[in-house]
């Protein structure tokens, strides 16, 4: 189950209270001394909401790995930092569905509709205010970068959301609010169960 949206649209949240195994596709951003970085146009900061910053083969090859084996090792990445800090292992064991989510997830859903391992593909919106308020005050508190950069970015997201939500839904996402990608999480986890029970 993929699950994108803008930066600060509850997605981790979500996520975490769906009761699933998560795996976190920011952790597979690029690191901040990468050269193939891009750039905000018209500035010096690095556009971390490109998808050009995220290492999409690698994050594609480990939600592989989990469908077909269960687990898989994953990088730790310090968004503070704009660095990997080390590797864990994901294990789902016999789950049937677990969720990658990230501001990305979109740019994957056809390859892993390609690969047969895609459940569904949801695109969270809250609307571009409330998501600029919950998006800084959860980077302000997590101290992610300096706030002039928090402030600069939000500002910029803020106005390109509803842009943002298009493209994610135009890759194959389908966008909904929180309590009806609940509800399609749920009937994909059953579903999922459903075929484990009619296989065995």
């Amino acid at each position: 189950m993929l699950l994108c949206g803008p930066s600060g649209s509850g997605k981790s949240l979500l996520a975490a209270r769906s009761g699933l195994p998560v795996l976190r596709l920011d952790d597979f951003y690029k690191e901040g001394d990468d050269p193939t970085l891009p750039l905000v146009a018209g500035s010096s900061d690095i556009d971390w909401d490109h998808p050009g910053s995220w290492d999409a083969d690698t994050a594609v090859a480990a939600i592989t790995r989990l469908c077909r084996t269960g687990r898989t090792d994953v990088p730790v990445y310090d968004i503070a930092l704009s660095a990997r800090t080390g590797t864990e292992t994901v294990d789902i064991g016999r789950t049937p569905l677990f969720i990658a989510e990230g501001i990305f997830a979109a740019e994957i859903v056809t390859r892993c509709q390609e690969l047969g391992v895609l459940a569904d593909a949801l695109c969270l919106s809250r609307g571009p205010v409330r998501t600029f308020r919950r998006r800084f005050l959860r980077d302000l508190k997590e101290g992610r970068k300096s706030v002039p950069f928090l402030l600069r970015r939000g500002w910029r997201l803020m106005r390109e959301e509803r842009s943002i939500v298009a493209r994610q839904t135009a890759l194959g996402a389908y966008a909904c609010d929180r309590d009806e990608a609940m509800g399609r999480l749920a009937a994909a986890a059953a579903g999922r169960c459903a075929s484990l029970r009619t296989a065995a």
